[in-house]
């Protein structure tokens, strides 16, 4: 029985992905068109199919680009429909990266924050450019709920990626430094509940 299971999650991973993203909006009452939703179920399926992530180098080998290099080419390309694919990928990349990694984030000096304000403006400039009215509708929405749908692929990652002790720590720090709901849930669910005056103390 496990194992037709497991085949069922690698073969359809559209509607694996698709099952936790609905789970996850409706638990962090995040409301959104389904267009977008798609939108979300596609990208973590693209992301978990592909090295999206990585950059080849010329050896065949694969390193992380910066953020900073893919804006500094976006900016600087001169055809609109370029510029436009090369911004969807910052968008996509930072909203994956702030929330399947948000916890490791925790801990460098490039936080969460700072891929919320790149994404965000990468969609923003995405929708600008783009030339269906529903590509802009989705674009626009993922700018402005970025913040809710970092929270949201946060919620998938707690999902597929067993917790530990260091998990759980790391969970309360998070929620001592940002408030997150998503991380005072995941630490309720844990029978950790998070305590406001501590808050206060912590900082």
């Amino acid at each position: 029985m496990g194992d037709r299971s497991d085949l069922k999650l690698v073969s359809q991973p559209q509607d694996f992905f698709r099952e936790l993203v609905t789970e996850a909006l409706d638990r962090q009452q995040v409301k959104t068109k389904p267009e977008t939703e798609f939108y979300l179920v596609n990208l973590l399926n693209q992301f978990m199919k592909t090295d999206r992530l990585y950059e080849q180098s010329e050896d065949g080998s694969l390193r992380e680009e910066p953020l900073a290099f893919m804006i500094k080419d976006a900016i600087e390309e001169p055809r609109a429909e370029a510029q436009a694919a090369l911004f969807r990928h910052i968008g996509d990349v930072s909203l994956y990266t702030a929330g399947f990694f948000q916890d490791s984030l925790a801990r460098k000096l490039v936080d969460v924050d700072y891929y919320i304000d790149i994404g965000n403006t990468a969609y923003r400039k995405v929708a600008l450019r783009a030339e269906e009215e529903i590509l802009r509708v989705i674009y626009q929405e993922l700018a402005e709920k970025f913040s809710a749908f970092v929270d949201v692929l946060a919620a998938v990652s707690d999902k597929t990626t067993p917790r530990t002790e260091k998990d759980l720590l790391r969970m309360y720090e998070l929620w001592v430094r940002t408030g997150s709901d998503r991380a005072a849930k995941a630490l309720q669910d844990a029978g950790i509940i998070p305590n406001k005056t501590l808050k206060k103390d912590w900082q």
